[in-house]
């Protein structure tokens, strides 16, 4: 039986886990990428985590100077010092005095000698990681597809028995007979980078694994991005991965009257949607589950795009909701996202890390709609999303969706986002007009967790709290927001405030 290949972390956490521990060991393997997609920055890291660990790390540049790249290492914050660098300086220099440092001039230097050139620092240094940065140089030398594949195979069969990690950086400048085939069959794994602008906001990257052989990595695209400190990438959710045993109890908002609608509250382990136009109560009915899963010392985590923090807890605190002290002890915490700067795939790695190195039982999106900005393409979203919330119930984590509608009165649509068959249960929030008075309801629509009410509530919000009035008998037509009296006033509750 064949030994398993020993992994080469590559020091970035979510390519580690894509990979499913790294690179194996002493195998070539092929980085592509267009400029501007994250390759130098990847190889250096590369790199870098393997002069952590206390290996030797060659970078051979022929493409840029060794300036550039400490350029690139000082945005970071990283320090080349302990880096072997091959730069290709001069040809004079390369070819006449023999010294290590010269720039290649595609014109002058012969393929071979350039090639013998590096071979011979590979001798000389014994590197257990080697970056080859970039093939568009070895290209050009070439001059046809032919000569250039012989050239690659010879270097993989000169690093076979080396038992090198060897990465060959490609710029994809080529096109037609010069890309077809000439690299991924050679390559013991293909890993592709990709950079995409967007109408609004800042480009957005991400990379897939074409082939590793002999392993099972997640394949598919993967969102990440380069900040200072590195590359960061977010491996795609895949929620059947991700099974935990809990007990799929009910959760309780502390008001008994909102949690008798859902048959004594949201189960662990299922997505509830507040849906309504703005202004009729729906963050406010979260902020008491928030809340009062908090005194149970249960850790909470809202997703805020819409609002500030600070507009959020003087809300709360306008319902003699204190939030502030579950925010210090860390039994809260609020994440301002904005949609702009951020992929889906962060977004999903965030909520991850919430869930599985913080341990929230109770998430809170706060809302959709900006979700939705963060996913330009509708189709992707809804799978996204769909993932998302399988996941989260697989960890038994209560989830909380808010969805804003369009208007203030209409039917009981859940607005333009499809989302309703997602969701476990729906609670549908509406205005509706008594006596002057511009007045909120409460009804739940859909409960695959059980049983539910399928009466309508007032529900009133002010300085005391939440709380509901006895189901409305006597009006019909409340959810199209023009109701008919068939009655007396005695159910109604008194003066509402705004949310």
């Amino acid at each position: 039986m064949q030994t398993q290949k020993a992994r080469v972390a590559t020091g970035i956490e979510g390519l580690d886990s894509i990979l499913g521990g790294g690179f194996p060991q002493g195998r070539l393997y092929l980085l592509e990428g267009p400029p501007g997609s994250g390759k130098t920055t990847l190889s250096l890291q590369f790199l870098l985590h393997g002069l952590s660990k206390g290996e030797r790390c060659l970078y051979i540049t022929l493409s840029e100077t060794a300036d550039e790249l400490r350029e690139v290492a000082n945005a970071h914050g990283w320090s080349l010092d302990g880096l072997d660098l091959f730069e290709l300086a001069s040809a004079e220099e390369a070819l006449g005095d023999g010294r290590m440092q010269s720039v290649l001039h595609s014109w002058e230097v012969e393929l071979d000698e350039t090639v013998k050139l590096i071979l011979g620092e590979v001798e000389r240094i014994k590197p257990h990681r080697v970056v080859f940065d970039s093939l568009s140089e070895l290209r050009l030398l070439s001059q046809d597809p032919l000569r250039y594949r012989r050239q690659i195979l010879s270097l993989k069969q000169f690093f076979a028995p080396k038992s090198a990690t060897v990465v060959l950086v490609d710029d994809m400048t080529a096109t037609g007979e010069e890309r077809d085939g000439q690299l991924h069959s050679l390559c013991h794994g293909v890993v592709s980078l990709e950079r995409l602008t967007l109408d609004f906001g800042p480009a957005r990257r991400r990379m897939h694994v074409q082939k590793l052989r002999g392993v099972n990595f997640t394949a598919g695209y993967h969102d990440m991005t380069i900040r200072e400190g590195g590359l960061e990438v977010f491996p795609r959710l895949i929620a059947s991965d991700h099974h935990a045993k809990f007990v799929g109890a009910p959760i309780s908002s502390g008001v008994a009257e909102i949690d008798s609608l859902l048959g004594g509250g949201p189960l662990r382990g299922t997505s509830t949607l507040l849906t309504g136009p703005a202004g009729s109560g729906k963050t406010n009915v979260a902020l008491q589950y928030v809340w009062a899963a908090c005194e149970r010392g249960e850790h909470c985590c809202i997703f805020e795009f819409d609002e500030r923090i600070g507009t959020l807890l003087a809300r709360a605190e306008s319902l003699d909701i204190d939030l502030s002290k579950h925010l210090a002890s860390g039994l809260l915490e609020i994440q301002q996202v904005d949609p702009a700067e951020i992929s889906p795939g962060e977004f999903a790695w965030n909520m991850r890390r919430a869930v599985e190195e913080r341990q929230c039982r109770l998430l809170v999106i706060d809302s959709l709609n900006g979700y939705v900005t963060a996913m330009p393409q509708e189709k992707q979203l809804m799978l996204q999303l769909h993932e998302m919330l399988s996941y989260l119930n697989q960890k038994g984590v209560a989830t909380i969706l808010i969805n804003p509608q369009h208007g203030l009165v209409g039917t009981m649509s859940t607005g333009n986002l499809n989302v309703s068959y997602i969701a476990d249960s729906v609670v549908l929030f509406r205005f509706f007009e008594s006596q002057g008075r511009i007045r909120k309801a409460i009804s739940v629509i859909k409960n695959r967790g059980g049983a539910h009410e399928n009466t309508i509530r007032e529900l009133k919000i002010d300085g005391k709290g939440i709380s509901l009035s006895a189901p409305l008998n006597e009006f019909k037509g409340i959810l199209t927001g023009t109701p008919e009296f068939v009655g007396n006033t005695a159910h109604l509750l008194g003066h509402t405030s705004a949310q």
